[in-house]
């Protein structure tokens, strides 16, 4: 079911892991942020635009992660943007001839056989440096970042006030930070994504994280505090406080607690690989 959170912006939300996608209308049609997970959740978004008269003009991923890069051939054959790392990233993956089972082995079980991957990671790369949506709607402005996962980007909606996260800020979700066992500090780049979105705050009436509720200007600044709290709990080696861990944790998202303690594992065996403090 689409939900509008501004004029002209719909979402829609995934029953399995709170995915958002977003809507935005423009003058010829409309554009996808994340378009969704299942196949049936596709098909169902695509007939419900159908209904409206509003075809599909425009894709964008904000990120490489599987369920932020599927698509459905309902939903037609638009140009489906990101940034030039996460087209990138894509393509190298889909270099490899056993791409879809590297894929389906990642897929949660419960929907393995529902996610259609034929469209899969298909993405058209922007130039690097690009900071708005080339289509015929409202000026969305690309905000490129090194939080989460390469090539990651949140997005404006300058002229409805919508800030669209990707995975971040989310109220189910904590910070899932990049690989540790690479040479890029993820601790680091997570907290220089944070602050430029918190440089867009102020532009924000409404807030759509990769995951979970939609929030008002209140909460854009509440949580990017609350990321970067945890981040910094996180770097510190201590116990976060945070209401999405433990007992305060959203009924069924305890398993949220896993990744977190996984997160504080991996941070500690790099701390000693490197010889730093953690």
């Amino acid at each position: 079911m689409l939900r509008q959170v501004a004029e002209g912006v719909l979402v829609h939300q995934s029953e399995l892991l709170q995915n958002n996608t977003v809507v935005v209308r423009g003058r010829a049609g409309v554009m996808l942020i994340d378009a969704g997970i299942t196949g049936d959740e596709m098909a169902c978004l695509a007939n419900d635009l159908r209904e409206l008269g509003r075809p599909v003009v425009a894709g964008f991923s904000t990120h490489p992660d599987w369920d932020h890069v599927l698509w459905h051939a309902e939903l037609g054959d638009a140009p489906r943007y990101g940034t030039a790392r996460c087209a990138a990233s894509m393509r190298d993956l889909r270099s490899n001839p056993d791409w879809k089972d590297r894929v389906a082995e990642g897929l949660p079980p419960e929907i393995a056989d529902e996610t259609p991957l034929d469209l899969f990671g298909l993405i058209t790369a922007l130039p690097a440096g690009t900071t708005r949506i080339p289509w015929d709607g409202p000026q969305v402005r690309i905000i490129e970042h090194p939080a989460h996962s390469p090539g990651h980007a949140a997005l404006l909606i300058e002229e409805r006030g919508v800030l669209v996260a990707g995975d971040m800020l989310s109220d189910v979700l904590v910070p899932m930070l990049d690989d540790f066992n690479g040479t890029n500090d993820p601790v680091e780049e997570y907290l220089a994504g944070l602050r430029l979105l918190e440089d867009v705050a102020g532009d924000a009436d409404v807030l759509v994280p990769g995951h979970g509720s939609v929030g008002g200007a209140d909460q854009v600044r509440a949580r990017i505090e609350l990321d970067r709290a945890y981040v910094h709990a996180l770097r510190d080696g201590r116990t976060p406080d945070d209401p999405r861990l433990g007992p305060s944790a959203q009924p069924g998202w305890e398993w949220v607690s896993d990744i977190h303690a996984g997160q504080a594992q991996s941070l500690a065996r790099r701390s000693e690989r490197d010889g730093t403090p953690g």
